[in-house]
């Protein structure tokens, strides 16, 4: 795999790094809090990395030819996605910067941003479309190995934008509480069309 293939393909992937969905949401909604950006962003990588692991493996293609199974994952994301909005709407975040995080408060952000890339099939499916396009079976690493690297790659991006998002959340709004509020409802509102839009897209015609 030639410099040049990496090239190309974060160039693409990057494109859906920094447009808005529902990592971002949960990003804005981690830098309302004190100290919790950090493990939040965590859960979004690990759900990436668990992604690229799983179309790596060849489970992704499998996953992708059985409709069954993708849809009991888009149905569970966007329940999932529908419970975070819906309680970001409801109970909206405002920055803390007094707020002492105990440790199970860390776990807690990090694994509910697992959740949130972890069981959003549109993360799936774009690695299980822009992986196999980048992968050359004539290249000295195995196909794999390959897909796993630009996997790397990707999640790297992801990390950097996230945690630009998040921490610039919390400064930026820090001294605005209600701008604050409707930020977060904004991105609770945003987890929601998103939600919405994964359950029509399950509907029959």
């Amino acid at each position: 795999m030639t410099f040049n293939v990496f090239v190309a393909f974060w160039a693409v992937s990057f494109l859906f790094v920094v447009t808005p969905g529902a990592d971002w949401a949960y990003a804005i909604s981690a830098g309302m809090k004190h100290r919790v950006v950090i493990p939040a962003v965590g859960g979004l990588l690990s759900g990436h990395l668990i992604a690229t692991l799983v179309v790596a493996a060849g489970v992704g293609t499998l996953v992708a030819n059985h409709p069954g199974v993708m849809s009991v994952l888009t149905v569970a994301g966007a329940g999932y996605l529908l419970w975070l909005g819906i309680n970001m709407l409801i109970r909206p975040s405002t920055p803390h910067t007094d707020e002492v995080q105990a440790s199970g408060s860390w776990l807690r952000w990090a694994l509910k941003g697992l959740c949130v890339s972890g069981l959003n099939p549109k993360v799936f499916l774009l690695f299980l479309a822009l992986l196999p396009q980048f992968a050359d079976a004539t290249a000295p690493w195995p196909v794999p190995t390959q897909m796993i690297a630009l996997g790397l790659v990707h999640t790297v991006s992801c990390g950097v934008i996230y945690l630009l998002v998040g921490f610039g959340s919390q400064v930026v709004l820090k001294a605005r509480p209600a701008a604050a509020q409707l930020v977060s409802r904004f991105s609770g509102a945003i987890m929601i069309i998103i939600a919405v839009t994964l359950f029509t897209e399950q509907m029959p015609a």
